[in-house]
């Protein structure tokens, strides 16, 4: 039975909580200005169309001014170029995952994290509020800089699980890191209730706020963010326990313990232990060397966990980037209404990756619970394709379709990435986090962007797609469950990602 996660809560600092609130709003802003391309599209597809051929916009411009700024003939050709800049995102986002988790484990993950968070925040208000305000519609500049954008943006995640890899050892760690996996869906959210706040202004002030915002919290990351233990003097002990190096006394104050002097004592005795018991360490400023990119592909679990976690983003990607826009367009409701009504999708990614993290933790293993709740995500997929135009019943159900699918993919990108790159085989080489997890998320993005290409089918049958899709994932985490007694005790009873 592993510890308990509540009880591992006594060991961290200050600092932990420091880490913890920085990269999660780290992400959660790149969410939400992400989710705002989601949330607007309708708003631009009216806008680069005639007002002669949408429904959207009122047709009281001159036909010269709409001759001039449309750049498509009619709503169903803008809609397509949409779904176009959903997959040249999400491959040019594939891609620069694989070299930014590479880069990661190389260059500092402060400067990474925040070189990725101001750029892309400058692209993104060059693409939505820039354009528009000048008044430049081309379809090749939509092209670049959505690239560009996609590129920039897969920096963040392999640092973001990278420095929480750091702070965070293996006890606890499916508790901890489902409840942080929580910044995408809290992102998604914040960027909805943004978007629709602002969107009766033009969908160019919708980007503008948010770009403005995170680029805000990239400068606040740059000074702020500690990417590691031993900038404070502390390090993980063996992936589950924090001990000190140096006596600060501030550092060490645990965040949830009423017993400061006890504590103090079991810390110094501690630290005489491993002097006394352990063998001298090698120099502290030599860093370890990182794993190479095959390496870390090669590593136990994580080919499957990618091809895994490919078919789940897809259909975890197919509800964030047009769940609005089927709301608004499938029962007639406003798009303001649809944005705020997609938010329960991401209720039900918080509190599934929150409680399945938890039970993951107490049993020890993640494949079983991942497999049993997208069984339960198939069910849901089924239910919700039949959801009535009701839109408290639309809300429940989506919730439990985001608790069975949202859930597994914040547990997948987030907790198991870490223990896939942390594993006791790496000993010798710890610098593979980030590449690992690179790796997780770019081969699930891949899966996302062909989704995205072949979406030309009609909601019913997209519907049945993706029950195929959830199928093929517990496909893919057969053979881990297969293996687990094997690893388990090759690897010993820490290998918590089988």
């Amino acid at each position: 039975m592993p510890p308990s996660c509540f009880g591992c809560l006594s060991q961290y600092t200050h600092h932990h909580l420091v880490v913890f609130l920085l990269t999660f709003f780290s992400y959660v802003l790149l969410h939400a200005s992400r989710k705002t391309f989601s949330n607007v599209k309708v708003s631009i597809s009216a806008q680069w169309t005639p007002s002669a051929h949408n429904d959207s916009t009122p047709a009281f411009c001159p036909v010269e001014t709409w001759e001039d700024n449309h750049l498509f003939a009619d709503e169903k050709q803008a809609t397509l170029f949409l779904g176009a800049l959903d997959s040249i995102f999400l491959f040019s986002y594939a891609v620069g995952l694989y070299l930014s988790g590479i880069i990661g484990d190389r260059v500092n993950l402060r400067y990474v994290l925040c070189f990725g968070l101001c750029g892309s925040a400058i692209v993104e208000f060059l693409f939505g509020t820039l354009t528009e305000w000048l008044h430049v519609y081309n379809v090749y500049l939509y092209c670049s800089l959505w690239v560009l954008n996609g590129l920039l943006q897969s920096a963040v995640w392999p640092c973001v699980v990278a420095v929480m890899g750091n702070w965070f050892g293996k006890a606890g760690r499916g508790f901890v890191f489902g409840l942080w996996s929580a910044c995408a869906s809290v992102g998604n959210i914040l960027g909805a209730f943004l978007a629709s706040s602002v969107l009766k202004y033009g969908y160019e002030y919708a980007f503008l706020v948010t770009s403005v915002v995170q680029f805000a919290g990239g400068v606040v990351v740059f000074f702020g963010l500690l990417t590691s233990p031993k900038e404070v003097g502390l390090h993980l002990e063996s992936e589950t326990r924090l001990s000190p190096v140096e006596t600060d006394t501030d550092s060490h104050r645990p965040l949830m313990s009423d017993e400061e002097e006890e504590d103090e004592q079991v810390v110094e005795t501690y630290s005489q232990q491993c002097r006394t018991d352990q063998p001298p360490e090698e120099p502290e400023d030599e860093p370890p060397r990182a794993i190479g990119f095959f390496q870390a592909f090669c590593l136990p679990g994580v080919l499957l966990y990618s091809l895994a976690y490919a078919c789940l983003k897809l259909v975890n990607y197919s509800f964030f980037f047009w769940l609005p826009f089927y709301l608004s367009n499938n029962y007639g409701w406003k798009e303001a209404e649809a944005d705020r009504l997609s938010v329960w999708y991401d209720v039900g990614g918080i509190v599934g990756g929150t409680l399945q993290g938890l039970i993951s933790d107490f049993m020890g293993k993640r494949a079983p619970v991942l497999v049993f709740s997208l069984v339960m995500a198939m069910g849901s997929l089924v239910g919700y394709s039949r959801s009535p135009n009701d839109k408290v019943i639309n809300a429940v159900i989506l919730a439990i379709t985001g608790f069975f699918i949202g859930g597994p993919s914040n547990m997948i990108s987030s907790a198991i990435s870490a223990d896939l790159g942390r594993q006791d085989i790496l000993r010798g080489s710890q610098e593979a986090l980030a590449t690992v997890t690179g790796i997780v998320d770019g081969t699930g993005s891949i899966g996302a962007a062909v989704g995205q290409v072949s979406r030309n089918e009609d909601w019913e049958k997209n519907h049945q797609g993706q029950s195929w899709r959830i199928n093929l994932t517990n496909a893919f985490k057969m053979p881990v469950l297969h293996l687990d007694g094997h690893f388990i005790k090759r690897f010993g009873e820490n290998s918590l990602f089988l």
